[in-house]
């Protein structure tokens, strides 16, 4: 009896010491970091992402996993985080998922920039043909376009050879935007495997080696939690407006705003709205590719249209404006690629809607300031009244019921019916009526 009580006391010791070995090695374990990109590639998200490797990086993390849901998107902002991930100092392991994901455009350059390429069931990943403005077919557009698609096949095809990839099919991907499922990723080796999920993957890749710079790293990744790094709100806020046609919007509501609130001081909500716009859409140019020569027009633009109803120009000023804010919408963003550039279908309506606002305000204002004055003393021209007393030259005339000096260059009776025709040191210059 004492000796199988010894047996279980020892046994349950052991058990024991190796629950908390094996949870000091669990702790010992670097970090693995996991964040989540689902939707267009933008110079917000490409931030994010840069940033988040220089985090993990920064917190000794073993890996970064991007896990990826992309229609494309920006393909300066790509470099950008093709760049970031060919000289990280620790493994990116992009994962597309989850199931009805897609690796689409930009997503196909991350994708296979990855150290380790991992597909969800039911994802695909291809269609990286660049987008390119213009559509005419003249031979200098044609050129342009072949300049930009063989610049982008080179980019792809280095990042294929760097990581072991199918170079030919990525090829195809940017020149004849094919397309392929998960299962036929792998079969070409555009992606090294499929996982059904996170657990699954980071059960697939313990124990991998990896070669970074020179040094070899073995993943442990076994039963570990990765740590999700998370987008600010201002981070949020910036991916969600980080687009030429956004910024373009805020800049008109911007301008309406102030321009209302200065012509109706003490309205308060135009005013308000004005100064958000306006906020947000120096916070949005801050990250896009800027042609201050387009900004400036812009700014002269309603410059003119304020300087229409202060000076009279017969609408030249206007029109001026109108050319003006049409010429800056399209210089304004200044980048070779269409993602983020502003087309005429997006200008001309801008344009238009802005314009006749500021036309219908000035043309009230215009009209408010020929207008025939309705209060004080300017107010009672043309009115009649009758003579309260004899005037010669000067005397009292009634009014809608009120009293008034008049004077006239002619005598008038009393009782005899008077018009307002001048007003001067506070009388009323009147004249009798016939």
């Amino acid at each position: 009896m004492y000796k199988k009580s010894l047996a279980v006391l020892v046994a349950t010791i052991c058990l024991f010491f190796l629950a908390a070995a094996h949870e000091v090695l669990s702790q010992e374990k670097p970090p693995i970091f996991l964040i989540e990109v689902d939707g267009d590639i933008n110079p917000a998200i490409g931030k994010f992402i840069v940033d988040s490797i220089d985090e993990a990086t920064k917190q000794n993390a073993q890996c970064l996993i991007i896990q990826l849901d992309t229609p494309g998107g920006a393909l300066e902002s790509t470099r950008i985080i093709v760049k970031k991930m060919l000289t990280s100092n620790i493994p990116i392991i992009v994962y597309v998922s989850p199931s009805g994901a897609r690796a689409a455009s930009a997503g196909v350059f991350i994708t296979m920039a990855a150290n380790v390429a991992v597909m969800a069931p039911g994802t695909h990943i291809g269609a990286a043909h660049p987008v390119t403005l213009g559509g005419g077919e003249g031979k200098e557009n044609k050129t342009m376009t072949e300049k930009i698609i063989n610049d982008t096949v080179a980019f792809v095809k280095n990042i294929a050879k760097t990581r072991g990839r199918n170079a030919d099919w990525a090829e195809k991907a940017v020149v004849k935007s094919v397309a392929i499922t998960e299962d036929e990723a792998v079969k070409l080796k555009v992606v090294d495997f499929i996982s059904r999920d996170l657990q699954t993957l980071l059960t697939n890749i313990d124990g991998k080696v990896i070669k970074l710079n020179g040094v070899t790293r073995t993943l442990q990744t076994k039963g570990i939690q990765p740590k999700t790094i998370q987008m600010s709100w201002s981070q949020k806020l910036l991916a969600v407006i980080s687009h030429p046609q956004i910024a373009l919007y805020l800049l008109m509501l911007a301008s309406l705003g102030i321009f209302f609130e200065l012509s109706n001081p003490g309205a308060i909500l135009p005013g308000v709205v004005g100064g958000i716009s306006l906020l947000l859409s120096l916070y949005v140019l801050q990250v896009l590719s800027v042609n201050y020569a387009g900004l400036a027009l812009i700014v002269f633009a309603f410059i003119l249209f304020i300087a229409e109803i202060k000076v009279v120009s017969h609408g030249l000023l206007a029109v001026g404006g109108i050319i003006s804010l049409f010429l800056g919408s399209i210089m304004l963003f200044d980048s070779p690629e269409a993602y983020m550039r502003l087309s005429l279908g997006v200008i001309i309506p801008a344009v238009l809607v802005t314009s006749a606002f500021f036309v219908f305000a000035m043309t009230m204002a215009i009209r408010a300031r020929l207008k025939k004055p309705t209060t004080g003393l300017e107010g009672l021209i043309g009115e009649t009244g009758i003579a309260a007393g004899n005037i010669s030259p000067e005397g009292k005339i009634s009014i809608h019921g009120e009293f008034w000096n008049g004077v006239s260059d002619l005598p008038i009776e009393k009782g005899e019916k008077v018009q307002v025709i001048g007003v001067g040191n506070l009388k009323l210059k009147v004249k009798k009526i016939e």
